[in-house]
């Protein structure tokens, strides 16, 4: 096990949700003893479907007093982050892919008192992220193409945390995987350095997402 000193943090993707209980599926991710709720944020132009907008986290917020992890899978996010703001997102993830001027758009994040993570593609080499890494508070490793839920997880996307925490030095920073986690492969995932798990099917269609969040969070034993 690497040592960064931080929480591991589960992360259930509400995508994996029935939307039409969105309300009961917020209250069921606080009962399993998940951290924070991620929310999945498509515009059918970064990636190739469309999931749910500012309103969704503003009536998220409404029902829940859950940490909302916002995934921006958006082109140009930066026309829309003061919205998921106020909506009242406690984290915002952008793309490195997506925003031409990542800098400029992490201090509009920051600006506002509001976390922020930026997320690679498995292509996407983290050496993209060598002089920002300062100023934000997550890297989110996409281990799945963007898109859609219920992805196989790409294996090699482990290989860029150990680099990652040593690019990072004294000041450790979240690392995130999102794509195709489950309890088979949460043991490397956990070895490779990475604190925030976040997870679609394994929890919501797990027969005990009590459990099932247990073992994301400290691994099998």
């Amino acid at each position: 096990m690497i040592e960064h000193g931080l929480k591991v943090k589960v992360a259930p993707s509400i995508l994996s949700s029935d939307f039409t209980k969105m309300a009961e599926s917020l209250d069921a991710i606080k009962s399993w003893g998940a951290d924070w709720v991620h929310c999945d944020v498509m515009d059918g132009m970064f990636v190739p479907n469309i999931t749910f907008g500012q309103q969704m986290i503003r009536d998220f917020r409404k029902h829940s007093d859950m940490f909302l992890d916002v995934h921006l899978m958006v082109q140009a996010p930066e026309r829309y982050i003061d919205e998921f703001i106020d909506a009242g997102a406690n984290l915002i993830t952008v793309h490195q892919e997506a925003t031409t001027h990542l800098h400029r758009t992490i201090l509009q994040i920051k600006d506002k008192g509001v976390k922020c993570g930026v997320a690679i593609n498995p292509a996407t080499s983290i050496y993209t992220l060598e002089d920002v890494l300062p100023d934000i508070d997550m890297v989110l490793l996409m281990s799945c193409d963007p898109g859609f839920g219920g992805q196989p997880f790409i294996p090699y996307a482990l290989n860029k945390a150990p680099k990652l925490r040593e690019m990072m030095g004294d000041r450790q920073i979240d690392i995130e995987v999102d794509g195709g986690v489950s309890e088979k492969n949460i043991d490397q995932i956990l070895a490779a350095g990475i604190n925030c798990i976040v997870a679609g099917s394994a929890l919501f269609k797990s027969p005990d997402p009590v459990r099932t969040c247990e073992i994301l969070r400290n691994g099998n034993r």
